[in-house]
């Protein structure tokens, strides 16, 4: 999944300490209520329901409904022509394979990531923890050139042969999801009590029977949720797999683009997305049922306080820390070989790749130079990045009240659940589907198509459910009484908003702005269909380039996504800053 995996999910989001609980089930604040309350969250429901509807579900219902109907009747013969086809089966058993051989090894060793980097001190630990953290929120397509100038002819691991296998697009499924293993897990391993486990060895159980009997338990909820987020990144991979795998190795993702624009086969593009719709369904089922198990044991402490140096000398310490430093040795090789390489030209060492970004390429292989490309991306990241914060923030705001009617209760459970649908579906799908719905939309005389805008809402339909599950866990862990208290105090709907829901918020809305910026920038499966020739953005470049014979388009690929990755990875950490202390979801 392209921007989707951006990162996904977000990074860990600053939840506030909330007052302790009376006992009693929280309600909505009191303030809201009435008519002029009422009609006030309907239409902050409202809006980013119309937003949903038009720029996801009417396009990506569009594009499925292909499969379902010739002439506007109802067929289902696309489905039995697809499913007969070896190379279908081949790419749904490569998708799944991929998606649970790289959760497998991303929990396996995240979770001693986990350990070391969420109940260990050690020096530089919170360098460690960032460092860690930059493949997560690294565009898909620099992953996969970084990988390329790893194991390519001429790359450091050369000899190993692995350039263009499976086990290269693994490899590189694990290192964008590594991150997201270790902030999901140590985000619950900090709340724990290590009372519960010494109690245990107390009583005699060895380290490893204290883990695996108490620890290893209360950890299952962030576990599950980390693993099933893993895999459905994994599953809807694009960028990183279309850069590695090729036409050779692919996911249904990379299928449903080549499906659109190699063989013009839109029945079995949408029959394939309404496969990679079940597989998101499933994994995002079990995501949110993992979730809410992880958000009550999260509500019931603060961080514990269980953290304790670090100890060579310990035996699970030593070995925690010893698979630890191996990822981030090999989290380190991909990155600084892309520098590396970038650096090398036909002539030798020097910035000749970094010069050439001031031109179109080898045989103007490019229609701007790469500084005019990367000007594009930064303007429509803007654009996207507000449109994403803007509709996000309403459902955050809606989704984090907790009615006390059942019927209300079960609404907003549905509207959560709803917005995170974009997380998974193929962005291609969504990209195409624009191209099919928004000539004229609604009978309107307006082709949407030739917008300038039309890129931007592409990307922020990827970045809405980033920062809604960025800012909700804070606004959920607010004590309702605090709004009520406001009110009471006089303070009208908007001033309880403002000073209570805003102002507990505001370093998570930060996050929400830097990742929604970061996703958008490096966003390229929706990209690479809607953005025009004339105005291209850095992704779609850095691949056009890497598609292109001879030494200089490479070299510039190369330099390009080193600006790409340092501009991404800047935001994030100016991002991190402003967030303060976390405690949050991922």
């Amino acid at each position: 999944m392209d921007g989707h995996r951006h990162g996904l999910t977000t990074l860990d989001a600053p939840r506030p300490s909330a007052p302790a609980s009376s006992g009693r089930p929280p309600r909505a604040g009191r303030g809201r209520s009435g008519v002029g309350g009422a009609l006030w969250w309907a239409l902050a429901a409202a809006v980013p329901l119309a937003f949903l509807g038009v720029f996801f579900a009417w396009p990506v219902a569009t594009l499925v409904a292909r499969g379902f109907t010739t002439d506007g009747a109802l067929d289902l013969s696309a489905f039995t022509e697809v499913f007969a086809r070896q190379r279908t089966w081949r790419i749904i058993g490569l998708t799944l394979a991929q998606a649970g051989i790289a959760t497998v090894i991303a929990v396996a060793l995240g979770v001693p990531g986990a350990y070391v980097l969420h109940r260990r001190r050690f020096p530089g630990r919170a360098a460690v923890r960032a460092f860690v953290t930059v493949p997560f929120v690294l565009p898909t397509v620099v992953v996969g050139v970084a990988f390329r100038s790893l194991l390519a002819t001429g790359g450091p691991l050369d000899f190993l042969g692995l350039d263009g296998t499976f086990a290269a697009i693994v490899a590189a499924l694990v290192f964008f999801n590594y991150a997201l293993v270790v902030r999901t897990v140590g985000g619950l391993w900090e709340h724990l009590d290590p009372r519960t486990e010494q109690a245990a060895r107390a009583l005699g159980a060895s380290p490893l029977r204290a883990f695996g009997s108490v620890t290893l338990p209360a950890l299952a909820p962030a576990i599950a949720s980390a693993a099933s987020l893993v895999f459905l990144f994994s599953a809807t991979a694009f960028g990183t797999v279309l850069v590695l795998g090729g036409m050779r190795y692919g996911t249904i993702e990379t299928e449903i683009w080549i499906q659109t624009t190699q063989f013009l086969d839109l029945r079995a593009a949408s029959v394939l997305s309404v496969v990679q719709l079940v597989i998101v369904a499933a994994a995002l089922a079990v995501a949110a049922r993992a979730r809410r198990t992880r958000e009550r044991a999260l509500s019931l402490a603060a961080p514990a306080g269980g953290e304790r140096p670090l100890r060579l000398r310990n035996g699970s310490d030593a070995v925690a820390a010893g698979v630890t430093a191996l990822v981030v040795v090999l989290i380190a090789l991909p990155l600084a070989s892309l520098v590396v390489r970038s650096l090398r030209t036909p002539t030798g060492w020097g910035l000749g790749n970094y010069a050439a970004l001031g031109t179109t390429g080898g045989g103007n292989a490019l229609t701007v130079t790469v500084w005019e490309a990367a000007a594009n991306s930064l303007r429509i990241a803007f654009d996207a990045t507000v449109i994403a914060v803007v509709v996000g923030g309403l459902v955050a705001l809606v989704v984090s009240r907790r009615p006390r009617r059942r019927s209300a209760r079960r609404a907003v459970s549905l509207l959560d659940a709803v917005f995170m649908l974009p997380l998974g579906v193929s962005a291609v799908t969504v990209g195409f589907g624009f191209l099919l719905t928004l000539d004229n939309p609604f009978g309107l005389d307006l082709d949407l198509r030739r917008s300038a805008l039309l890129v931007p809402i592409a990307q922020a339909v990827v970045a809405v459910p980033l920062v809604v599950r960025t800012v909700l866990p804070v606004l959920r862990a607010i004590d309702p009484r605090l709004r009520d208290a406001a009110a009471a105090l006089g303070a009208g709907p908007g001033r309880v908003l403002a000073s209570v829901d805003v102002a507990m918020a505001v370093r998570a809305l930060g996050l929400a702005v830097g990742l929604a910026f970061a996703v958008s920038l490096g966003e390229f499966g929706a990209t690479s269909f809607l953005a025009r020739p004339d105005r291209p953005t850095l992704p779609v470049v850095i691949f056009k380039l890497i598609g292109r014979p001879g030494a200089e388009n490479h070299g510039m690929a190369l330099a390009a996504s080193v600006l790409l990755a340092l501009v991404t990875a800047g935001i994030i950490a100016v991002a991190e800053r402003l967030r303060g202390p976390a405690g949050g979801e991922l």
